[in-house]
C-alpha cells in the first residue's frame, strides 16, 4: 500500500510512534486559546481578593480599637499611631491596605476605620 511513497519496507510499518507536527500544532493552539481566556479572569480575581483582604483588615482594626477603648477608656488616635506601637494589639505592626498600600484612618466620631476608595 505505501510502497509508492516509501522505498524501504521498514518505513512502511502500520504503527506510529509519536505525534505529527499538525497534531502538536493543534494542541499548542488550543492551549494558547485557553490561556488567553483564563489569564484575564485570574488577574481580575487577584484585585477582588485584595479588596476583600482590605475589608477584613479594616474589621480587625475595628475590633482592636474597641479592645483599646475597653482597656484604656479612650479611642485610638485618628492615624492609629498609639495603637500601632503596642505589640499587644498588633504584634506584626499595623497593617496597610493590600490594594494600594495606604494607611488606615480611624474615625473617632463614628468609632470605626474609614473606608477608602481603591479606584485610584
Amino acid at each position: 500500500m505505501c510502497g509508492w511513497l516509501f522505498t524501504h519496507k521498514r518505513s512502511c510499518r502500520g504503527t506510529r510512534s509519536g505525534f505529527s507536527l499538525l497534531e502538536l500544532l493543534a494542541v499548542i493552539t488550543l492551549m494558547g486559546i485557553i490561556v488567553a481566556v483564563a489569564v484575564p479572569r485570574i488577574g481580575n480575581q487577584s484585585q477582588k481578593t485584595k479588596a476583600t483582604a482590605c475589608d477584613v483588615q479594616r474589621g480587625n482594626i475595628d475590633v482592636q480599637a474597641q479592645l483599646w477603648f475597653r482597656n484604656r477608656g479612650r479611642w485610638p488616635a485618628r492615624d492609629l499611631n498609639d495603637i500601632a506601637g503596642n505589640a499587644d494589639y498588633f504584634p506584626d505592626g499595623l497593617p496597610v491596605c493590600p490594594v494600594d498600600g495606604s494607611a488606615y484612618v480611624f474615625d473617632t466620631a463614628k468609632k470605626q476605620v474609614l473606608e477608602h476608595d481603591h479606584a485610584k
